[in-house]
């Protein structure tokens, strides 16, 4: 039985958080990107230039050798010794070229991937300090598709279109000097057709730099597709949606393909424009040339040599027409690089602010409110009061503001009103790193590197030993299921974690966050894949490892935090009561309702 395919599955590759950049072609915008020549404009960039001049002045030097003095003189004179000299010269000056054109494709090279390496982690180590809500409106895949395909994009234009263009630019003024100087009517019959290739050249420049900004915003969907596709593999499967998964990538790869198609179809049109007009000044030579010889104006030799200079201008032009379509993928490339570098941080950090070796640990919410959404707010005006060392429960139905709050804790959000302090500062005053550096937070979704379970315990410290690593697996009881694995601690764990269990997961989580030593551990919804048994262990070692540190513990499983020194009761971002376990019973409030409704489910 064959599968229906829902049409609007086949639609969904049309929306996308990634948009057109429409942004005019600007000068500002290039000489920006070539900023990141300029840390080698004092070595590698030198050296090219020289070797780019050596060629350029070997090439516009042999047709004057063999036009004027091979055919001319020493030919028509019948002159064995000279033409001897002149050939001896020619085979030399063909060796500097040759050896010139070795280094200068070297050192350019070189110079290209050094650029690529630069903008590559600059725009790394942008995104990684930008703020929460940036990842929240953009897709993995997107992000991947700007730091690797749009920057690879750029690496033929450094690499060899900044000094072809470079050399084709002296070599088209050398030519030019050149023709005039060798029979002017000449050269003003010959170049007359090109006013025409540069009018229609330059009417296709909006649309070929529209067209690759295009192929590249249909790649970030491919990418982004991919990212979510591989990742959700197994919910794909589970629910048997492959037929409309493959529907969807059917979608955005044929897209792709007709995007890349009409780009690769207006880069084409060029080298046929070029073509075009040599032709037309081919003819216009030889009819024009042969006219100027029977009437004496022009020698053969003169001939030749212009004939030689005018092939040699239409090369630099044609491929200054290659040149301007990398300029152009690479504008296009370079307008979303620059879109994402430009990005600033909602979260920003003042310029004076406050780095604090140890934080106590005292949280204070003044009247705070927030919201993901400008209409929605997600807190509204809550005052909570957290003291050092207490652990501290959030409780609450989904959406009730529990990991909203433990977000404004470590600063991946600023409030809209009010004000957040820790140990009596407003955390706004104090600097991210010094902050941060201070928390741990273990989530219910675990992420796991790939590497070794050593590696992945040591992310939270690395400078940490191994006997520190075990200790912390020992801590939080993790240590009985590594021991039980193939190499133990050295044992390799795929991306995500794959191999381990999800509570195995949990539990390297715990280790990884205590290893750090925090002054405030944040534990949002930590033990919901832990089962029991397993539960009872970290219970029992977080009693030792939570002491004299603040904890907010988020958890629906209120079993978890009975123990807990204050207990928060949240309802659509505003608090309804508070104080501990027994307190909070005896109140027969909505935390007695709460605990009741589901120890009636556990039972039942």
């Amino acid at each position: 039985m064959t599968k229906q395919i829902n049409p609007s599955v086949l639609k969904r590759f049309r929306y996308s958080t990634d948009e057109a950049i429409d942004a005019p072609f600007n000068w500002q915008q290039l000489a920006r990107l070539f900023t990141y020549v300029k840390p080698y404009s004092k070595n590698l960039l030198p050296k090219a230039f020289i070797a780019v001049t050596i060629t350029t002045l070997i090439r516009l030097l042999i047709p004057i050798l063999i036009g004027v003095y091979v055919i001319d003189q020493a030919l028509t004179n019948k002159d064995a010794e000279f033409l001897s000299i002149l050939v001896g010269i020619i085979a030399v000056l063909y060796v500097i070229n040759t050896v010139a054109n070795r280094f200068r494709i070297q050192w350019m090279n070189e110079l290209g991937q050094n650029v690529i390496y630069d903008l590559r982690k600059h725009l790394f180590t942008h995104v990684q300090w930008l703020s929460h809500r940036f990842f929240d409106q953009r897709s993995a895949g997107s992000i991947l598709v700007r730091i690797m395909n749009d920057i690879n994009s750029l690496q033929e234009l450094f690499t060899n279109g900044v000094i072809n263009l470079l050399m084709d630019i002296l070599l088209l003024a050398g030519v030019l000097i050149i023709l005039f100087t060798l029979s002017p009517p000449l050269a003003l019959a010959v170049l007359v057709i090109l006013p025409l290739m540069f009018f229609i050249s330059t009417t296709l420049r909006k649309n070929i730099r529209r067209s690759w900004q295009d192929v590249r915003m249909k790649q970030a969907k491919i990418n982004s597709h991919l990212n979510e596709s591989i990742q959700g593999m197994r919910i794909t499967q589970s629910f048997t949606q492959e037929d409309e998964n493959m529907a969807f990538f059917n979608g955005i790869n044929e897209e792709s393909f007709e995007s890349w198609r009409v780009a690769t179809k207006k880069n084409s049109m060029f080298r046929p424009f070029v073509e075009m007009t040599n032709a037309i000044g081919s003819v216009v030579l030889i009819i024009y040339g042969a006219y100027l010889i029977q009437n004496g104006q022009l020698d053969l030799g003169e001939f030749v040599s212009f004939a030689f200079y005018l092939g040699m201008f239409w090369e630099p032009i044609s491929r200054l027409g290659q040149v301007y379509n990398q300029l152009l993928m690479g504008m296009a490339s370079s307008e979303r690089i620059f879109e994402f570098l430009d990005e600033q941080p909602l979260v920003h950090e003042k310029e004076n602010a406050i780095s604090v070796k140890q934080i106590k640990g005292r949280i204070e919410f003044e009247k705070v409110e927030f919201g993901y959404e400008s209409d929605r707010l997600a807190l509204k005006g809550i005052s909570i009061d957290m003291k050092a060392g207490e652990t501290v429960a959030l409780v609450g139905h989904t959406g009730s503001g529990k990991t909203t709050i433990a977000n404004l804790v470590a600063r991946f959000y600023d409030p809209i009103s009010g004000v957040v302090r820790m140990d009596g500062t407003d955390i706004r005053d104090l600097s991210l790193s010094s902050l941060r550096e201070q928390i741990s937070i273990v989530l219910q979704e675990t992420f796991i590197f790939s590497g070794t379970i050593m590696e992945n315990i040591r992310f939270g410290n690395p400078h940490a030993s191994d006997e520190e690593v075990i200790k912390a697996a020992e801590a939080v009881g993790a240590n009985r299921f590594i021991e039980r694995l193939s190499n133990g601690y050295e044992t390799e764990v795929e991306e995500r974690g794959n191999i381990l269990s999800v509570g195995e997961r949990q539990l390297l989580s715990f280790a990884r966050a205590l290893l750090a030593d925090p002054r405030i551990i944040i534990l949002d919804e930590a033990t919901a894949s832990i089962d029991t048994e397993t539960e009872l262990q970290i219970q029992e070692a977080l009693r030792t490892l939570l002491k004299n540190r603040t904890a907010i513990m988020i958890a629906h499983r209120l079993s978890t935090i009975r123990e807990a020194d204050q207990i928060i009761v949240l309802e659509h971002g505003r608090v309804l009561e508070s104080g501990n376990h027994d307190s909070l019973m005896t109140e027969k409030g909505h935390y007695h309702q709460l605990v009741m409704s589901q120890f009636s489910t556990d039972v039942n």
